[in-house]
């Protein structure tokens, strides 16, 4: 059941590449550190992965 309601939330997203690609991140991340570290820890190693897979991103950004 819980996996049935992940795919309609899934489908109906409208980046789904980026969406997989986000959480393909925080996954390898997560697989790597666990868990208990301070948040920047877990930020810089985001941005590390990031790199690694050569994604374009923006750091920290500002909304208006």
């Amino acid at each position: 059941m819980f996996f049935e309601i992940c795919r309609i939330i899934y489908d109906k997203l409208f980046y789904k590449e980026e969406t997989h690609k986000i959480i393909g991140v925080c996954m390898e991340v997560h697989k790597r550190l666990g868990k208990g570290f301070l948040e920047i820890v877990y930020k810089d190693a985001i941005e590390y992965e990031c790199k690694s897979r050569m994604y374009e991103y923006e750091c920290e950004k500002e909304f208006d």
